[in-house]
C-alpha cells in the first residue's frame, strides 16, 4: 500500500511519501504543489492524506484532478482545512481558501449544476464537521454531533453563533 503525505510540513508520518515544498529532515519528495504535474505516475497512491494544506494553494481544481491522476481507482483521500465560520482560519496571510462541509460535493457530485470537467472524479465517503482542532477538550464531545446533526441548517444558520474550527472529509478516487 502506497500512501502520499501532501503538504506535510513538520507533520512527517511513517509509512507514507511526505511531501512539501521545504526541503527538511522526513521530507521525502521536495516539491511545490503548486507546480504541474506532480513528480509522481498516474495511478500511484493508495491513499492521500492533506491536512491543513489545501487552504493554501493556488488552484483547487487542478490540484483536485492531480490527486485523481495519481490515485488508483478507490483510493482514499482524507482532506482536513478549516471551516469558513472559524476565526482563527483568517489571521493566517496565507489561507487562500476554507471549507464547507459542502465543498467537495463540486468534485463528487454529478448533479447538473455542478457538472464540470472536476465532477465525478471523487466519491465521499464520510465528512464531518470539527469543532475544535485541540484533541483533549471535551467540547468536541458536545458540539460536534450538535453540528453535524444537519449541517445544512448549521452553516446556514448557526455557525456564526457557534463557529467550529475545521472540515474533515473522507473520499473515494473514481477511476
Amino acid at each position: 500500500m502506497k500512501r502520499l503525505n501532501l503538504g506535510c510540513g513538520d507533520d512527517i508520518k511513517n509509512g507514507f511519501v511526505n511531501m512539501d515544498f521545504i526541503k527538511q529532515q522526513g521530507i521525502d519528495v521536495v516539491h511545490d504543489i503548486n507546480k504541474f504535474p506532480w513528480p509522481f505516475k498516474n495511478s500511484t497512491f493508495d491513499e492521500v492524506y492533506a491536512s491543513h494544506v489545501l487552504e493554501h494553494i493556488e488552484d483547487l481544481s487542478k490540484t483536485m484532478k492531480e490527486i485523481h491522476r495519481i490515485c488508483k481507482n478507490k483510493a482514499k483521500i482524507i482532506i482536513r482545512g478549516p471551516h469558513f465560520s472559524c476565526g482563527v482560519s483568517y489571521r493566517d496571510p496565507t489561507h487562500k481558501r476554507m471549507f464547507s462541509y459542502f465543498t467537495f460535493e463540486y468534485f463528487c457530485s454529478t448533479k447538473e449544476y455542478y457538472k464540470r470537467k472536476e465532477s465525478g472524479l471523487f466519491k465521499i465517503i464520510r465528512r464531518k464537521l470539527n469543532f475544535t482542532r485541540l484533541a483533549f477538550t471535551p467540547l468536541n464531545k458536545i458540539f460536534n454531533p450538535l453540528i453535524n446533526l444537519n449541517p445544512t441548517i448549521y452553516e446556514r444558520f448557526f455557525c456564526w453563533v457557534l463557529p467550529c474550527s475545521e472540515a474533515i472529509f473522507k473520499l473515494e478516487a473514481i477511476k
